[in-house]
């Protein structure tokens, strides 16, 4: 018996494989598992013909075994087995197939039977975890087995061996543990349980082990029933896989009740999610899903640190934890599965390539979920505004990002606070409300609904019939700059838009007003000088004296966005001082330029102040405020 090198570029090559292709040393047992489960597909499928091979489906199973003492892991099957020549072209080439020929080999019409394994590059994972890696395997059919034997890239031996059984043995004799890598975890039940659960817990196959339990002992006959109890340990073969995922059966046969416990004990939520949406398509790409709508968001989910994405699986087989391009940024919340064996991966199943069947079953899903997110909207709004009071902002995230490029596909689904119907409605709602005589869509941003209440432009929509939606989130004053409009409405900030409310005649009266105010806003600006950049006479202030506007595109409430967000680079927001020709106040202010200059000065401060009031911003100098007030009474 001599030893054989490698056929392929050997000891480089195989050392690529086992350093560079898979980023986690767990998952050789995905692969072993994997290529397990192949071989007995492919003696099932022979069994169909064969009557001699003697097993039902139930008789199929994966089987784990460890030696702790030996360091020895062992995952056996009772598949199809190889022969001399297969072990020679599957094993002692890297990157030859035996799956990917036997699939090949089929007839055209029987393609679609699903086998795992394509490159055949999976087995060598085990070299990560293993000093040596010996196969053991008898083909159906044939009288002799053969044994595999390797240390890696330095080559293998094949000699005869002894096994009664048609099937393969894979034992691994586990590396010696270090400061930097634990392996003999990969002999503890728990983390060999852990592993088949998540990589591989719906391989149709049972995957067994048996496991260390304990039990009461019954107590004999006639002792003391008040006697403390005594335990004993025992050994049961357990299967550690569910095999049928839920998201594969009909959903006539699926309750809710079990969809929501899939959900919980998959994704960690003690929360039934609000809705669920098991997929099933067979066309250009066929694959099944099961995604779910939680009821709330996780404590990082507006942080970076929060991970996106579906779980993929292939066949069965877990290949991505997150696989973020199924599912676009604004619909991140969303959580489940797809399952598909058409997608084209790379050789370490732990990548995909990106491709026309990821984009195809990407776009569907967008689909499906923005219908079901309108289905809750209109039938179960208490069930959606529960599900936009979690995830509502990261839809506005999505409006305003990539230039607005997603807006049409979520200006639907969104929420804001009516101020005439007090409370919240979709964009559609509001324009549908609008009295005849409304030609805009009137919205208002700051801190509470309580602060925007108190705008004297609101007070004047008010007395018009006209609603406002208010509008709260940080991200709010973002989203109607990047709609510009619905449903031919355009939007009109309370705080910096012409509210357009002026009838011809009011209109001429401002105009009359301003003429006659010439003066006065001439000496507001000089005696405001460095707080205001110009004062204005307005017809949109209600009973309120003034209020103070921006000067320029950005908002009062953006000035306070980026300041938060970047401090150092925040441009300040120029204001402008707008005067109620009609109060009282105003008038006075008006005679004092006249009669008491010095004290108009000190008039003009206090309605400064209470425009930045009235804005919701600081006033620069409380105390000089409050003397001021102080020394006019």
């Amino acid at each position: 018996m001599s030893k054989k090198q490698f056929k392929a570029e050997s000891k480089r090559l195989l050392d690529m494989m086992i350093n560079s292709i898979y980023t986690h040393q767990e998952i050789f047992l995905r692969e072993l598992i994997s290529n397990a489960s192949d071989a007995i597909d492919k003696l099932a499928y022979l069994a169909l013909t064969d009557q001699n091979v003697g097993l039902n489906r139930e008789d199929f199973a994966i089987d784990l075994r460890v030696d702790k003492k030996l360091r020895l892991l062992t995952v056996s099957d009772n598949g199809i087995g190889m022969s001399r020549e297969e072990m020679e072209q599957n094993l002692g080439t890297i990157a030859k197939s035996g799956s990917l020929q036997f699939k090949q080999e089929l007839d055209k019409d029987q393609q679609d039977v699903d086998i795992i394994g394509q490159f055949g590059v999976g087995f060598y994972s085990a070299f990560m975890v293993a000093d040596t890696v010996t196969v053991l395997s008898k083909k159906y059919g044939e009288t002799e087995a053969w044994m595999w034997q390797s240390s890696g890239a330095d080559g293998y031996t094949i000699s005869p061996c002894e096994k009664t059984t048609v099937g393969t043995e894979v034992i691994l004799k586990l590396k010696a543990d270090s400061e930097d890598e634990k392996f003999s975890r990969f002999l503890e039940q728990y983390e060999l349980q852990n592993l088949v659960k998540k990589y591989s817990d719906y391989i149709r196959y049972p995957i067994r082990m048996e496991m260390e339990k304990s039990r009461q002992k019954p107590k004999a006959e006639g002792e003391d029933q008040d006697k403390e109890p005594e335990w004993e340990s025992y050994t049961e073969l357990t299967t550690l896989n569910s095999m049928v995922p839920v998201w594969l059966k009909a959903k006539k046969d699926v309750t809710d009740e079990e969809y929501d416990g899939f959900y919980k004990d998959k994704f960690f939520d003690y929360e039934k999610p609000l809705a669920h949406i098991p997929i099933s398509v067979e066309g250009a790409v066929n694959y099944k899903a099961l995604l779910y709508i939680p009821a709330k968001a996780p404590y990082d989910f507006y942080t970076k640190d929060y991970k996106k994405g579906l779980q993929l699986y292939s066949s069965g087989v877990l290949i991505m934890e997150h696989c973020e391009d199924l599912v676009p940024d604004y619909f991140r919340f969303v959580r489940g599965v797809v399952d598909t064996a058409d997608l084209s991966l790379n050789i370490s199943r732990e990548m995909l390539q990106h491709n026309r069947q990821l984009a195809i079953i990407s776009g569907n899903l967008e689909k499906k979920i923005k219908q079901e997110l309108l289905s809750m909207q209109k039938d179960r709004r208490e069930d959606y505004e529960k599900f936009f009071a979690a995830f509502g902002r990261q839809l506005k995230y999505g409006v305003v990002s990539d230039y607005g490029m997603h807006k049409d596909a979520l200006q639907e689904l969104l929420l804001f606070w009516s101020a005439k119907e007090q409370k919240l409605v979709t964009l559609k709602e509001y324009v549908e409300a609008m009295p005849e005589a409304q030609k805009h869509i009137y919205f208002a941003a700051g801190e509470s609904n309580a602060r925007l209440s108190q705008l004297p432009q609101y007070q004047r929509l008010q007395e018009k019939g006209f609603d406002v939606l208010f509008m709260t989130e940080d991200v709010d004053e973002f989203v109607p700059r990047t709609l510009m409009n619905y449903m031919e409405k355009d939007f009109r900030n309370l705080a910096t838009d012409d509210l357009d409310l002026s009838s011809e005649e009011e209109k001429k009266a401002a105009e009359t007003a301003a003429a006659d105010w010439k003066e006065g806003l001439d000496f507001l600006k000089t005696a405001l000088e460095g707080k205001i950049v110009r004062a204005e006479v307005s017809t949109d202030l209600g009973k309120h004296p003034v209020c103070l506007v921006p000067e320029g595109g950005m908002s009062f409430e953006m000035e306070k966005y980026f300041k938060r967000m970047n401090p150092e680079m925040a441009m300040p927001v120029e204001k402008v001082l707008r005067l109620n020709p009609e109060h009282p106040a105003v008038q006075k202010l008006k005679a004092l330029i006249t009669e008491d200059p010095e004290k108009a000065k000190q008039y003009a401060q206090v309605l400064y102040a209470q425009g930045l009031i009235l804005a919701d911003l600081p006033i620069e100098d409380a105390q000089a405020y409050t003397e001021l007030i102080c020394s006019l009474l």
